[in-house]
């Protein structure tokens, strides 16, 4: 069912074209298979084959580029974040990537509360620039970290915000565009800027566009809003050009109005009893002036904390404590929590504006994926709506959790369609058609915020009729003759259930787990990352979407099509974008899917170098640094006189410009043997091989702690280790048979219950409780093995509560490891540090070092741009006293190479304050 396109352009590298566009324009044209595949899908469920991408840097590239396009007879779509779920951001001719150069913040007057922005300037950015005059700008989408004014522009996006300040429709005052004929227009009101015809086309439909489109519907963004061209409307070109999905011309500049910032912000949740009640509170809580009114229901946010009683919640934003209690007063809630602190609603709100990645993961397991993502009722009627929307979804066998903007009486939804199979995708479009007759028999819209793109545009004419969607394409006529922008969307549309994204792929394997990215994008948050978010730390070092998650995850999708991407798992474009991977297991955690690229690299390098010619073309960095447990066991500390060597780097394949580290001429095991216990083992300590050959300080000073706490300690008896820098590299062969060895050292008998293992490094950690068994899976030793590890502090928590550490009263600074972020948590390590008087937040991001990355050549810039995100300048700013955190070896390292200062694990810290005080018994 492969969809067809009505222009003739080739799909794949048309050299000529590309030429051309070199030559016309000064920003990048880029043909490659790999630029093509980034920008193959959207978040939607849709999948066009573009021929090339440009990234225009003025509007005069972009003129050009159109130009070159119009002599060829080729289509050209313009994109932006690639944050639009219905299918809109994608093309089979030329793409347009406004991000690249044409991001500018123009200009800001406070006074005018106006602000002049170019398409590609990522919203946040926007809203940073002009807080400090007290402004903001008031549409904000979930994606505000990284959707752009121009794509906010195409879809007239809202946001939470929207009951108190309205669509982007109502918030931009001019335009700059080019249309595909090459015409500069400046929209405004007043009929400014139409093009020729267009408002005598109006004139001459004056009573369809007046009679034709729903009232009271303040989320009406489906089909073209040509009443805004109405004479009473003031004849208002920009209004009804927002929201037109880039068919009719291409922004290349706009003046946007500003709007204040609460003076004193307060989040109102409201507890009520299910979904339906909180639907049917919505409505009578919007005269008393709330900022948002967002819903969700307790099938959605999980386990999350700090919630009222109740099923579902009311998230209500007010300015001011007078309006929280007026607020709390009139709802006929379960229960209200009033939150004050800034950080308590961001915690609140992240949960918001994760919903359209967690809605994917349905509770049970399976996916659930777009495809009737948003629509909208009037407010007054939402309730009715959900009540008959639950029951449509139980009769066509289908679960979906619903959210959103409830106070705006617009839902949007995940839903567990098949769309892998014949039959699935038949039931796919049944469902969407009868759920467009439920939509308009409650006087709906059936795009309520994200637009129709190709997943609601085909179904217009169940809510306009014939006559107006009939005047729509009269509309893109005008402005498009040739229909070279965006065709098969909005108008003419491509067929809801064709060209999707899932046709083809294999039903197994990392292609199909690479599908699951929806393509929400929270990995394309650019600039500095904030508190402890991880992911994606090679996207804010490069600004490239192949080194997204996001983006590598469309290329092992690509990858498993073979379409674009030939070659399977010899792709050099895929490797090329995993390469600077560090492997920070961050998107484990901080995508709202939780793609897991680290362990889709590690699949991806295993087979990529498989076989005999695979093994020749392993970069040396694999068996030298990926085997460095092996070499260490082997050689220990006569490894020193092998790297001090000249040419020893290179020789093993390692940059030459950081040191390797230096290994301790004792091991921690050696030491502990010699030592012994002083009391019967509570626990294993893990010697993993960075404590016991590269720092073995820090399993003295966990044992002296530990023992300090009254715990009795013992090592394994035999060498073990976790397999990580085998998995890291790629060797899954070799990390499985380590494992499987470590297995047999730890005694992993059914029969038995064995006490808990204290693993000191966090990646090690990590590794245990997740590759062991992911890799082990028909082991049932792997699962009870991860099920044993704890970290230091949660060792300490656990098995000594009792126990009062010493008081060490110092500021911190340093690093929570990724791994740590990702998978084990740090919750016991700051109740640790407050209990021993440790004050102060570690940073968050990663260190950049990353175990072999950042001994890789040609890994340099990205190490350093990783350390610069959070771990350095925050060391900056810490005080000469404060003590510097950080228990991975790793960071450690970076910290020691990069800075006149020292690292230390918290261990240490405790250690020495123990040591300071009556002093740890049996300390040797």
């Amino acid at each position: 069912m492969r969809r067809t396109t009505r222009h003739a352009c080739v799909v794949g590298t048309d050299e000529g074209l590309a030429a051309d566009l070199r030559a016309a324009v000064a920003g990048e044209v880029d043909f490659t298979a790999a630029a093509r595949a980034l920008v193959t899908m959207d978040a939607s469920n849709y999948r066009r084959v573009p021929a090339g991408t440009v990234a225009p840097r003025d509007a005069d590239d972009v003129a050009a580029a159109l130009a070159v396009c119009r002599a060829r007879g080729v289509p050209v779509v313009p994109r932006g974040a690639g944050t639009s779920i219905g299918g809109q951001a994608t093309g089979t001719g030329v793409v347009l990537d406004l991000t690249r150069h044409l991001h500018g913040l123009v200009s800001v007057d406070p006074e005018a509360r106006t602000a002049v922005v170019r398409p590609g300037l990522v919203l946040g950015r926007l809203r940073e620039a002009v807080r400090p005059y007290g402004l903001t700008f008031g549409p904000d989408p979930s994606t505000h970290s990284r959707c752009t004014l121009g794509g906010m522009i195409g879809n007239n996006a809202c946001g939470a915000h929207s009951v108190a300040w309205g669509t982007t429709a109502d918030n931009v005052l001019s335009l700059d565009v080019v249309t595909y004929r090459g015409e500069r227009l400046t929209l405004g009101s007043d009929g400014r800027g139409a093009p020729a015809g267009l408002l005598d086309l109006v004139g001459r439909h004056l009573a369809l566009l007046r009679t034709g489109y729903p009232a009271g519907l303040p989320r009406r963004i489906s089909g073209y809003a040509l009443d805004a061209l109405l004479p009473e409307r003031g004849t208002d070109v920009v209004r009804s050009f927002v929201g037109a999905e880039g068919t009719l011309g291409v922004v290349t500049e706009a003046t946007v109005r500003l709007v204040p910032l609460p003076a004193a912000p307060v989040l109102v949740v409201l507890g009520y009893a299910d979904e339906t009640a909180a639907a049917d509170a919505a409505a009578g809580l919007l005269p008393l002036g709330p900022l948002t009114v967002e819903g969700m229901a307790a099938d959605l946010v999980g386990g999350a904390t700090g919630l009222p009683r109740g099923g579902a919640w009311l998230f209500c934003e007010v300015d001011g404590e007078a309006a929280a209690r007026a607020l709390v007063r009139a709802a006929d809630a379960v229960d209200a929590a009033v939150v004050r602190d800034p950080a308590g609603q961001r915690a609140l709100w992240r949960i918001r504006e994760d919903a359209a990645g967690t809605a994917t993961r349905m509770p049970g397991g399976g996916d659930a994926w777009p495809g009737w993502e948003d629509c909208a009722v009037p407010p007054a009627r939402l309730g009715a709506y959900l009540r008959d929307f639950r029951a449509l979804l139980a009769e066509h066998g289908l679960r979906g959790t619903p959210y959103g903007h409830f106070g705006d009486g617009c839902v949007h939804v995940r839903i567990d369609f098949d769309l892998w199979t014949g039959k699935g995708v038949r039931d796919f479009r049944r469902f969407s058609e009868a759920v467009a007759d439920l939509v308009v028999a409650h006087d709906g819209s059936l795009s309520g915020e994200h637009g129709d793109g190709q997943a609601r545009a085909e179904l217009l004419p169940r809510m306009y009729g014939d006559e107006l969607v009939a005047l729509f394409g009269a509309v893109k006529d005008l402005w498009d003759p040739d229909g070279g922008l965006n065709p098969g969307i909005l108008v003419r549309p491509d067929p809801l259930d064709s060209g999707l994204r899932f046709e083809g792929l294999p039903l197994v394997g990392v292609g199909r787990e690479a599908a699951r990215c929806v393509g929400v994008a929270k990995c394309r948050v650019a600039g500095p990352s904030t508190g402890d978010s991880v992911m994606c730390p090679s996207f804010r070092a490069t600004g490239e979407e192949k080194h997204s998650t996001r983006g590598r995850a469309r290329l092992l999708h690509e990858m498993a099509l073979g379409e674009i991407v030939t070659g399977g798992r010899r792709s050099e474009e895929v490797r090329e974008a995993l390469d600077l991977c560090l492997s920070c297991k961050g998107c484990r955690s901080d995508c709202p899917v939780g793609i897991d690229m680290a362990a889709y690299k590690a699949e991806f390098l295993d087979r990529h170098y498989a076989g005999p010619t695979g093994l020749l073309r392993r970069p040396r960095a694999h068996w030298t640094m990926g085997g460095l447990p092996r070499w260490l066991d082997l050689f220990g500390s006569t490894l020193n006189t092998m790297t001090r060597l000249p040419l020893a780097a290179r020789l093993a394949g390692v940059t030459d410009t950081r040191p390797l580290p230096t290994v301790a001429p004792r091991t921690f095991g050696d030491w502990f043997a010699d030592r012994g216990s002083v009391r019967p083992p509570d626990l294993t300590l893990w010697p993993d091989t960075f404590t016991d050959h590269l720092a073995p300080e820090a399993g003295r000073a966990a044992v002296r702690v530990l023992e300090a706490a009254g715990l009795g300690v013992t090592l394994p008896p035999g060498r073990v280790c976790c397999g990580l820098t085998y998995v890291s590299t790629g060797r899954l062969g070799a990390a499985r048979r380590v494992m499987a060895r470590t297995l047999d050292v730890m005694g992993e008998g059914a029969g038995e219950e064995p006490g808990p293992v204290v693993v000191l490094e966090p990646s090690c950690a990590a590794a245990l409780r997740t590759d062991l068994p992911e890799l082990l899976p028909d082991d049932p030793r792997a699962a009870r093995l991860a099920a044993r590890v704890l970290t230091f502090a949660e060792a300490l928590e656990r098995l000594a509560p009792d126990w009062d550490p010493p008081r060490v009263d110092r500021e911190v600074a340093g690093q929570t490891h990724c791994h740590q972020h990702a998978v084990l948590g740090d919750a016991a390590d700051r109740r640790l540090r407050a209990r021993a008087g440790l004050t102060g937040d570690l940073a968050g991001g990663c260190c950049g070092l990353a175990g072999n990355f950042g001994f890789e050549p040609g890994h340099e810039e990205v190490s350093l741009a990783c350390a610069e995100d959070q771990l350095l300048p925050a060391l900056r700013t810490a005080a000469p006293h404060a003590e510097l955190l950080a228990d991975g070896f790793s960071c450690r390292t970076q910290i020691a190479h990069l800075t006149a200062r020292k690292g230390r694990h918290l261990a240490e810290v405790l250690a020495e304050a123990v040591e300071r005080g009556a002093g740890a018994p049996g300390a040797g």
